[in-house]
């Protein structure tokens, strides 16, 4: 499966860089997995799109992230990335991957915490 990293505690107009690795994965079992999604979750909330990464580096970005957030990968690391940029309270969460077309079992996430 996919596992989560990087958050953290920030202040507002901090940055955080997540990464969501599959480290057990084959090279093309990981990019079978594209187009690949950032989701979170804020507290009593439910889980919401973040932004998704195709196979051929095209991005989408939910409008609250847009400017904020770049999606990105590396897949000779088997690696996607969330730079997040002029964080928020309103970004507190816990972020997750996965695929976006074809999920498989969901990681613990990563918890982002921006205090107001």
């Amino acid at each position: 499966r996919l596992v989560e990293s990087g958050g953290g505690l920030v202040q507002t107009g901090g940055s955080l860089r997540l990464s969501c690795v599959g480290p057990r994965m084959i090279l093309s079992t990981f990019t079978g997995l594209f187009p690949l999604a950032w989701y979170r979750q804020r507290p009593g909330k439910e889980r919401e799109l973040v932004a998704t990464i195709g196979s051929r580096g095209v991005t989408n970005y939910a409008d609250f992230v847009k400017g904020r957030f770049t999606i990105s990968k590396d897949n000779t690391k088997k690696t996607m990335y969330l730079q997040m940029n002029r964080l928020e309270p309103e970004d507190t969460a816990v972020y997750y991957c996965n695929s976006l077309a074809n999920p498989i079992s969901w990681g613990q996430g990563t918890q982002v915490t921006v205090p107001s």
